[in-house]
């Protein structure tokens, strides 16, 4: 605990942030526990160790977060669990999943572009690696870890029958498994205005939404969409940063450095 908090204080910016955070984070918790709200009360204990996690990384792998990752980390955090959970932004706000999926993207390519360096242990080695495949690791990197989130939230959907992946109202669809279908040769049904569910039982409940339930497949087609634009704008800087040899200030605050070895660790190798 005395090294992480000492991590924090050596960048104001990222103490700054941490603690205003920390703070709103335990107004929250409080709340919610005088509400009796237990769940969110321990969102809220899951999101303060969250909030650990960059300090975690740094002492395990031996790797240096620029402050303003550690900075977008945390507000990632924050805005997830409790704006998007407790606050209910992600009902009140439609497009705050669909920036959480994109700044997701960049968070996990930066990950990932810097894995090469991590595995290797080796400030050097990592620039006589092309560019292009530095960047190609980060994107195909961060696109599988949106797709394996993805496969996350169509099993909770199944199975604890939760609707983590979006509904989407339609107004018009195509299908082959319409009657009027030929073969393989989809109808189109536009201008959908209401849908109405018949039971086993033969009763009918009419959706009232304004057209046809879209259940999960266009939200999951946009958050990877927009995984892969995060994932892209990342590799392009990535791209850059090691083809200048690193010299881009910008690129740099974004991208993880690799420590040396102490002398101890060296000994032990």
């Amino acid at each position: 605990m005395a090294d992480f908090r000492r991590d924090v204080y050596s960048n104001r910016a990222v103490a700054a942030v941490y603690f205003v955070l920390r703070f709103f984070v335990i107004l929250v918790m409080i709340a919610q526990l005088f509400n009796r709200n237990f769940e969110n009360f321990f969102l809220c204990i899951l999101t303060l160790l969250l909030f650990l996690i960059p300090s975690f990384i740094e002492k395990k792998i031996k790797i240096e977060l620029p402050g303003t990752l550690e900075i977008i980390i945390l507000l990632f955090i924050f805005a997830a669990e409790i704006l998007g959970e407790i606050q209910s932004y992600y009902i009140a706000f439609p497009y705050w999943d669909t920036m959480l999926h994109t700044m997701n993207g960049f968070l996990c390519a930066a990950i990932g572009f810097s894995l090469v360096d991590i595995l290797n242990r080796n400030d050097r080695f990592s620039f006589s690696l092309s560019p292009l495949y530095l960047a190609i690791v980060a994107f195909c990197f961060s696109m599988t870890i949106g797709v394996l989130w993805e496969f996350f939230e169509c099993t909770m959907d199944q199975v604890f029958h939760l609707d983590m992946q979006k509904d989407t109202v339609v107004n018009s669809i195509s299908s082959v498994m319409l009657p009027s279908s030929h073969a393989s040769l989809p109808q189109s049904i536009d201008g959908i205005t209401d849908v109405i569910l018949v039971t086993a039982d033969g009763s009918q409940y009419p959706l009232g939404l304004g057209g046809y339930l879209d259940i999960g497949l266009l939200d999951t087609m946009m958050d990877l969409f927009v995984n892969f634009i995060g994932a892209v704008v990342f590799s392009v800087v990535g791209y850059f940063y090691v083809k200048s040899r690193g010299k881009g200030s910008f690129a740099r605050r974004f991208i993880p450095r690799v420590l040396p070895f102490s002398r101890e660790e060296k000994k032990e190798e």
